[in-house]
């Protein structure tokens, strides 16, 4: 048995290997999905496309489909090949990161329903810019957080973690301008309170990017790090450096 640059274990059966490595793509390929669904989303609400907004909502099944497919195939796997080691951690973080991906999904959802809800409405230029700027760096985050995923970089996945304090402070500074909109204009107080819904659903989204770079240390060095602060998260990467076989 060998490790492979990536840090999979090659096996004696070929057919194993081509197993997980099916299975390792079906994941980026739902992530991709998931990806498009976040930039769509984003666009349905900030430009108020109530039609695309639609099409992000009801695409929603797909991404559940295929976290369900992924997942039979993980049970599949551990029952049939009783993996071990790195294959093992392989396999379930495969199935936590599917997890995260669902949500995801679920939070576009969301955000493409309240695009149909605020379509037509009036749309405070300034809130608006910061929501677009805000969902294009949470959608960085997602596509970085699956690019060290398939890498199995434990730098890019820290990363990842160090992007989400950004997305916070920027989700905090949008809540700030919506509440000033309320105090202004009383008018705007349920309008502002359907847009802070989307927002909050974009910093959630970047919570689960977070989670899936954490899946990418545990995956290399072996080592749960969910509860971690960013600082033991970034020396614990620092010890896994190397594919672990054990």
């Amino acid at each position: 048995m060998e490790i492979d640059k990536v840090g999979i274990e090659r096996h004696t059966s070929k057919q194993f290997d081509v197993e997980l490595e099916d299975v390792r793509e079906r994941v980026l390929k739902m992530g991709g999905l998931v990806e498009q669904q976040i930039a769509n989303g984003v666009k349905a609400l900030v430009d108020g496309d109530g039609g695309l907004g639609e099409d992000v909502a009801r695409s929603d099944y797909k991404v559940n489909a295929m976290e369900v497919a992924i997942d039979e195939d993980c049970t599949r796997i551990l029952a049939k090949r009783q993996p071990q080691a790195g294959d093992l951690r392989l396999v379930l973080a495969i199935a936590k990161t599917i997890t995260d991906l669902e949500r995801i999904g679920d939070e576009a959802e969301k955000i493409g329903r309240m695009a149909m809800h605020l379509a037509g409405q009036e749309r405070p230029t300034s809130a608006f810019r910061q929501i677009s700027q805000l969902g294009g760096h949470v959608r960085q985050m997602v596509r970085d957080a699956l690019d060290a995923f398939a890498r199995m970089d434990t730098d890019a996945a820290i990363a990842v973690a160090q992007h989400d304090a950004e997305v916070d402070r920027e989700y905090e500074g949008v809540m700030r301008q919506c509440i000033t909109f309320m105090m202004e204009d009383p008018r705007m107080i349920r309008h502002m309170l359907d847009v802070m819904w989307a927002v909050k659903a974009l910093e959630r989204i970047g919570d689960h990017a977070t989670n899936i770079g954490e899946y990418v240390v545990y995956l290399v060095g072996g080592r749960d790090v969910r509860h971690l602060g960013l600082e033991e998260l970034e020396k614990e990467a620092n010890r896994s450096t190397r594919p672990s076989r054990g």
